[in-house]
This record gives C-alpha cells, structure tokens and sequence, in this order.
C-alpha cells in the first residue's frame, strides 16, 4: 500500500515565488481552486516555453561560491562525494554502513529538500589513451613505452573505464533573499560534510565553477568540447553562465524520447512495487556500460504531520472495515470475513505507524528517474530495454515519462529541483536501500600516476600516483612465488619510464640487474671478487639540513663500528667517544678542501685510530683490521663507480655472512647521500629494498631503517620494502613504525599465520583476506591510504619487459635458449 504518493501542483517545475503579504484574503470552495489550478497549468504549459536551449536550463543565477537561485526565493548547493567499499564488506560492515545511511538522511527535515545524483558519463577512448599512453621519446626506450601502453590498454578494454563515474548530493532551501541563503546553506554543508566524514566518504562541495562545468558535462555528453570560462568573462560579454554550459539545441518533439545536440535520450521514472526492496539495484543501474544519469529526488516530510496523515488512513481504514461489518451482517454471514486488502493495509498502517513513532524512521517523498543516453534511436531503445530488465529483476518497473521528457531531463540536472510530479512515500530504512555506495575505484589522471593491475571486483583499471598519500612510504608483501619481486620490477619501470624520479634498489638475490641494464641504470656489483667499489665514508656535506653533516657521518660510522666491533652488548661509551673524536679529526682535510682526492677511506680511520693513546682505541683498529688490509677489505676503497646514475642497483648477493649487514648498512648510507643531493634539485628518490627482513634482523641496520621511514617523505624519498616475513615487521615496537608509517601496501597471497596477523595490525575483514587466501600469482589487496582494493595483474609474457622482469628459473631459462 502506498501511503504517501504525492502529486505536486503544476506550475511547469518552478518553485512558487517568495510571497509577499496579501492585502486581500478571500476564502474559495474546492471548485474555484480546481478551476484556478487548471488555468494556471494551461497558461504555464503554453507561456512559460523556453524560447532558446538557455531558456530551458532551470536555473536563474549560479555564483562563484556555488550557490544557485533555481527560482525566485529557492536556492541550492552541491556536494560531490566518493565511493567507499560497501560491496566488498562483510555483513556486519554493511549493516553499520546502513545504519549511518539511515542516521545521514534523518539529518534531513522538511525544510531541505535534497537531491542524489549519479552521473556514468563517456569519457572519449583519446581521454584515456591519453592519461595511459607513455608518447614515444626517439631513444632507446620506445620499445619498452610501446609494449606498456599496449598493455595498458589491453587492460583497459577488460573493465568499464570509458565511462567517468561521479556521485553528487545537492541540497536547497527556500530563502527571502541570498543573505538570507548563504548562511543556512554554509551550515547544512558543514553538518553534511562532517556526516560523510563519519561514514568514511570522502567529500568535497563544488564552487559555482565546478557545479557549471558539471552542468556542461551533462548537456555535451560524449563530446569532446572542453569546458571553457572564467567569471571575468560575464561583464564584457554580456552572456550569462548558461551561455557557456547550453547545448547546441532541444528537441523533445515526440512525447517518449529527446534530442540534445547530437545525442538521444529518453528519461523514465522507477515504479516502486516490490514489498521488500534490494541493496543492489541502485548499483546494478550504475554498472550498465552506457551513458546514463541516476536522480532521486527526496523530500522529508514533517513528522508530526506524517503522523497525523497515517492515523489519519488507519482511521479511513477502520471506518471502511466496520462498514463491511455491517454488509456482513445484513447479508447474514460471519462479520469477521472482509476483503483482504483491507486486512492489509490495516496492518501495514499500523506497522508504519510503529515505525515512525518509536523506531526512529522518518517518511520521505522519494522520484527515482533513470536517463539513458545514445548515439541513435535504436541504441536508445536497447538501453532503456536493459535499464527496465533491471528494474524487473527487482519487483519494480521502468515507466517512460510520456510527454514529460523536458520536465524529466531538467529533473535529472544536479541542481535540486523536481519538476516531476510522481512520488513515492518511503520510511528512512526503506529509503536508505538506494545507498549510494558500490565499489571505490583507484583511477588517477596525474602525470604520474602508475599502473598497479585492475580491479578485481570492477575490472577497471588501478592508476595511483603515491606521492599524493600523506605518507608515499610503501610494503610489498606475500609468500614466495606470489610475485612481490615482479611487482617492484614493473613499479620500477613503470616509474623509469613515467617519471624523473631517481631510482636506487637494494638487490641481496642479484635478481634486478636484467631490467637496470635495459634502462641504461648502473649495477653495482658488491663482493670481496668485484672491482665495484664503494667507499663508506662518502661524506655529502649537504647530509642534513637540521644537523651537521659530520654529526650524521659519525652516526652512520658508530653505527658502522658497532656493526664490526659491538658484539651483543654494542660499542661502550669510551669506544663511541674514541671513534667520534677520530671520525671529526679524519674529514680535517677534506672539510677544508672538499676535493675527491681528500675523501677519507676506511683506511685513515683505522690508522688514526692507532695513533690514539687508549687501549680500548687498539681494540677498535684490531676489529677493523680484517677489513682494511685483510680478506674483508672490500669496503676500504674509494668510490670508482657511477653512482649518479638515474637508476642504480646494489648488488650485494654474493658478499658473506659477515659483510652482508655492513653492505646493506653502507647501501642505505649511500641512499641518504643520494637524497640529500636530489632533495636541493626538488628531485623525488625511489628507493627498493628487497628482502628486507634482512635489515630488521640486526640492530644498527633496523635502526637505519626505521629512520628512512620515519624522515624520507620530507626529503622526497619514497622507499618500498619487499618481504615475505611479517613477523620481522612486528619484532618490536619501533620496527612496527614502519608499519604504521606506510600509506601504501601492496599485499600478495599471505602464509595463515601471517593473515592473523595482518588482519589485527591493518583491521582487514576476513571477506577481504580472502584475496589474500590461497590467490594465484599477482592477486591480492591493495592499501592505499584508508583505500583498500583487491586487484589482479596479469602481465603479458610474449614481452620483451617480461622477459627481463621475471625470476621464474624455468622462463629465464628459455629467454636464454631464444
């Protein structure tokens, strides 16, 4: 039964204009009025025709602040809002989404009326192609740049991405004048904006510019004419804003479909039937792949009003119930058998009436319209077709608006007006089923934003640019063979061939060389049979901004030290006092005349260490000695490499068990050097540490780490740590910074007991750990930010980019034989 279904009085979509008092008050009978409302319906449907497609756009004034006067004393505003993972929730997630719907609309009382609109809008192939497409740069790489744009676009072809995808709420209020407008509206936005907040949606209101060039979105659908205007342009011109947003023209000759410019379309109402409605129809209307605006209209009615109208009906009811009684009587049969739809609605009334007195439901006047746009008639005629299939599956059905398509396309405007008059009366649970949230999309237009697989859940492509989290600092996990390597790799490329940003990597299984030597990188190949040397007292004297250059170098050289000479307990007090005092006497001569030739090697310091008088400084140069003049003397060299290249990769897989913690330890100490350099030039610093449990496992290297995660972002350094062991990560409180300090993780299939531990340390529901469950090779989640994703990467093996990217024994294998 439907209580509340509302026709408003005609007057061609305007709101009545702000009144004014009336000197004269005359009382009329019901018949008087009826034939004063058809005058007016007739003299507004024949007078108040626009003349021009400006005339047709329902609105009187927008203003730089985004407020819009749609009639004489009726002004609104608009909010755009993000998707949030609604889909991909478990149950008792959704219920609490719901919930927070539901308290989100009961925000709203009979003096707002409000406005959702959904607009999946095409976006022309050259949009995206060109957001995709890395253009050829006449070196080198342009086969590389031509095998990950087809690849990039081969992805594209899987998911929806033609269509651009955006979600608004608009709001109006009546006012006397703007004065009178802007503070009531400024404060329902504020109250409207904190309300998504606590939802977790993302939000934003739209100044008078933003809510045009959406206006002229809608009106040049599919066409590639860019917005263009700027409020200085009015004055001279002598246009209005309409003038800048309007189509070429209207034609709503037929009575079901319209022409706008070059586009059909045709705009129906939803018939709500169905006695129990579905979460899943709004969004099953906004994964049609065409064209198409969603709009509903919803108007909360006063409460007590809404009250008196159901005790109202249950008393009609009551009285049509004892009258059958009385048939029932006369005719001589029990009184108790009367016809069942009254039985029903009685107890649907009274049940409404429960509601609305003690469950805490509002009654709201809901238009539910659905636009569906093409290039052709017939086109049209198969959208609508499937729009309508859709709405069958649900109990309801899709009705054209007949002779009401102007009325109908004006409506579906994000401008808060209505000027359809079919309603239908909904309770705030009811009307929250429509909750506007399906699936979050990860799709960035930046320069930079980087290819990171598609979607699981939409097939739409995930670019992310990671310099736009508060923290880009980054985790890729998963067990061995899931593809963790792979995915820095194809980072890596995709960054190399994107972006200016240096790249360093820290390679403990000699795997990245393949792909660093394609790009013209320099691979540093560290090891007691190497000639690739590195000298680990390299002093940059632009090492910290806040502190000395040679406080921070002696630091790393302590660290360095006690690395060779602290045993459990770590350097004493008078062995960290000796190796400072030497560590400031060393870098003399080069402080003085910073030259190449005067940079101290590892050497000088043992030799002046010697010199020193205490025997715990005999201590010291003894425990160094192996690694001057003995078999470890790798690191007593100076710099002979490149270590300047755009890309370099530190290959220390075949140094010892003994020098390997000093080598990761001398690596990070060239990376800070690298930053501080690159950090003057405002030049970001990329830097990939592969198998990094290995760092975390002794306590000067973890130090070091820690400290990259907690002060690269302010230095323009992004590090990725790649690991398949979590608990590494959580061995003590400061290590778990870095968890803590990582706005982006990349999370492949995880061991059982490492999921446990995932899910308490990132608050992952056990629905979304089953991407994680037992998923092929480049399956997984994705967190970025408070974004969480699952995607797919498939990457195409018949390419060059593959082939030096992989770490499968049996594929290396066969590159080498072909």
């Amino acid at each position: 039964m439907t209580l509340f279904t509302a026709k408003k009085n005609r007057t061609n979509g305007r709101a009545p204009e702000c009144e004014g008092p009336s000197p004269v008050k005359k009382k009329l009978s019901r018949a008087d009025r009826k034939q004063i409302e058809a005058a007016i319906s007739r003299a507004s449907r024949t007078d108040q025709k626009g003349i021009s497609a400006q005339d047709s756009i329902p609105y009187e004034r927008m203003w730089p602040d985004g407020i819009c006067r749609v009639t004489g004393c009726y002004y609104t505003k608009t909010i755009q809002f993000q998707d949030i993972n609604y889909q991909l929730s478990q149950n008792e997630d959704k219920t609490a989404i719901f919930e927070g719907w539901c308290d989100f609309l009961n925000y709203f009382d009979s003096s707002i009326r409000f406005q959702l609109s959904f607009l999946n809008l095409a976006a022309s192939q050259e949009t995206f192609a060109r957001s995709i497409t890395i253009p050829p740069q006449g070196d080198d790489f342009d086969n590389i740049r031509g095998e990950y744009t087809q690849m990039l676009q081969n992805q594209l072809a899987k998911g929806n991405n033609g269509l651009i995808k955006t979600k608004y709420l608009t709001f109006g209020i009546d006012a006397d004048s703007i004065r009178a407008a802007k503070p009531r509206l400024e404060r329902i936005e504020t109250d409207l904006l904190n309300n998504f907040k606590r939802l977790g949606v993302v939000a934003e209101p739209l100044d008078g510019r933003a809510r045009l060039s959406q206006l002229h979105g809608v009106f040049h659908m599919d066409e590639q004419i860019p917005f263009s205007f700027s409020w200085d342009w009015l004055a001279p011109s002598g246009l209005s804003t309409k003038d800048f947003i309007a189509p070429t023209s209207f034609e709503f000759r037929t009575g079901r479909q319209f022409r706008m410019g070059k586009k059909y379309g045709a705009v129906s109402f939803v018939q709500i039937l169905a006695p129990e409605l579905n979460d899943r129809m709004l969004a099953d209307f906004l994964d049609m792949e065409s064209s198409l605006i969603v709009s509903l209209h919803v108007q909360s009615l006063d409460q007590v009003k809404a009250i008196k109208t159901v005790k109202r009906k249950i008393t009609d009811l009551d009285r049509a119930k004892i009258e059958e009684q009385k048939k029932a009587v006369r005719a001589g049969y029990d009184m108790d058998i009367i016809p069942s739809d009254l039985a029903t609605y009685g107890n649907e009334a009274k049940k409404l009436l429960q509601d609305l007195q003690s469950r805490n439901e509002r009654m709201f006047l809901v238009t539910f319209l659905v636009l569906n746009t093409a290039d052709t008639a017939r086109q049209l005629g198969n959208n609508v077709f499937q729009a309508s299939s859709i709405a069958q599956k649900y109990n309801c059905q899709l009705a054209r608006l007949d002779f009401q398509q102007e009325e109908g396309l004006m409506s579906c405007l994000p401008l808060g007006q209505n000027q359809v008059e079919i309603q239908r009366g909904l309770t705030t649970s009811s009307t929250a089923i429509f909750i506007p949230f399906t699936t979050q999309e990860l799709f960035q237009n930046g320069k930079e934003a980087l290819y990171y697989g598609i979607n699981a859940l939409s097939n739409n492509l995930i670019m992310v640019d990671r310099k736009k989290l508060k923290n880009p600092n980054g985790l890729i996990l998963g067990t061995p063979g899931s593809g963790k390597s792979f995915s820095a790799k194809r980072e890596i490329a995709n960054c190399f061939l994107l972006t200016t940003d240096d790249i360093i990597v820290c390679d403990p299984e000699s795997e990245y060389a393949p792909l660093v030597e394609r790009l013209h990188g320099q691979v540093i190949k560290i090891s007691p049979t190497s000639g690739d040397y590195i000298n680990p007292m390299d002093l940059n004297l632009d090492y910290s901004d806040d502190e000395s250059p040679l406080s921070l170098k002696s630091d790393f050289i302590l660290s360095l030290c006690e690395l060779i000479v602290g045993g459990k307990e770590g350097l004493q007090p008078v062995q960290k006092t000796i190796i400072d005092r030497c560590v400031r006497l060393v870098y003399h001569d080069y402080l003085n005349d910073p030259q190449p030739e005067n940079m101290p090697v590892l050497e000088d310091l043992y030799n002046l260490l010697l010199t020193q008088e205490e025997k715990e400084a005999q201590y010291i140069a003894t425990a160094l000695e192996i690694y001057v003049s003995g078999s470890l003397n790798v690191f007593n060299h100076r710099t002979n490499v490149n270590i300047d290249n755009r890309i370099v990769c530190y290959d220390i897989k075949e140094l010892g068990k003994q020098l390997k913690k000093i080598g990761m330890l001398v690596v990070q100490d060239q990376v800070w050097n690298r930053v501080t350099i690159n950090r003057a030039a405002h030049k970001s610093t990329r830097y990939y540490i592969d198998e990094m449990h290995l760092l975390l496992k002794e306590d000067q290297t973890a130090a070091y780490t820690i400290e990259i995660w907690k002060r690269f972002r302010k230095w323009g350094g992004i590090p990725t740590g790649i690991t398949q062991n979590i608990k590494d990560l959580l061995a003590s409180r400061e290590i778990e910074n870095i968890f803590e300090n990582s706005d982006f993780v990349y999370m492949l299939n995880q061991a059982s007991g490492d999921r446990q531990i995932l899910a308490r340390q990132l608050g992952i529901s056990p629905h979304q750990l089953s991407y994680v469950t037992h998923s092929g090779e480049g399956e997984g989640l994705l967190f970025y930010g408070n974004i969480i994703l699952p995607f797919i990467d498939r990457f195409p093996k018949d390419t060059e980019l593959y082939r030096i990217m992989t770490t499968k024994l049996q594929e290396l294998k066969e590159g080498k034989q072909s």
